[in-house]
């Protein structure tokens, strides 16, 4: 996945109304999206790209920084019992990944959500949602065949003024996941 075959467009505040109740309480689920993944069974989180990347005018819009702006990238994969379930990407501003982020360059197969949800000072956005089509068959969607639907979602955590814009993208494999009779709500 790169910047601009992980944004769909466009990005909106509410759901599609045609979404099932699995689909939408996924959607809308707050908190760390780890912890509701390993209700589903055991979870491995996987480092696809970390690097530094030019802001595309797209996410930036969202994220409100300027295009072109120097951001540190980070891309993983989530499984779920050996199957492919999340993608996600998140970036913050580079001087900000060398400062009030910085622990985003540690972490490792650790994430992101080890570092967000045990800071009072970090608030996080309400969340866009957004489809796009698996358009590649170069492996940049894991587990998704050309043409299928990705439903994603993003949020922005903010700490001293500092954004960090976390997009994650539910895989079609994750529905199926989802959807078992064993899996607890999220």
């Amino acid at each position: 996945m790169t910047p601009d075959t992980a944004l769909p467009r466009p990005w909106r505040s509410l759901t599609a109304p045609a979404l099932d109740r699995v689909q939408q309480s996924w959607l809308h689920r707050p908190g760390a999206l780890t912890a509701g993944l390993r209700r589903l069974g055991e979870v491995r989180l996987t480092v696809r790209r970390e690097a530094v990347e030019a802001l595309t005018p797209g996410w930036a819009a969202e994220a409100g920084l300027d295009a072109g702006a120097p951001v540190w990238w980070r891309e993983i994969l989530m499984t779920v019992d050996g199957v492919a379930a999340v993608q996600a990407c998140s970036f913050t501003p580079l001087r900000a990944s060398l400062g009030v982020w910085k622990a985003m360059r540690g972490l490792g197969q650790r994430p992101l959500a080890d570092i967000l949800y045990r800071d009072p000072r970090i608030a996080r956005s309400g969340f866009r949602f957004g489809r796009l089509k698996a358009r590649r068959a170069d492996g940049a969607w894991a587990g998704a065949a050309q043409d299928e639907t990705i439903l994603a979602r993003h949020s922005v955590f903010t700490r001293l003024n500092q954004p960090l814009l976390v997009a994650e993208y539910f895989l079609p494999p994750f529905w199926t996941i989802a959807a078992r009779p064993a899996a607890t709500s999220p």
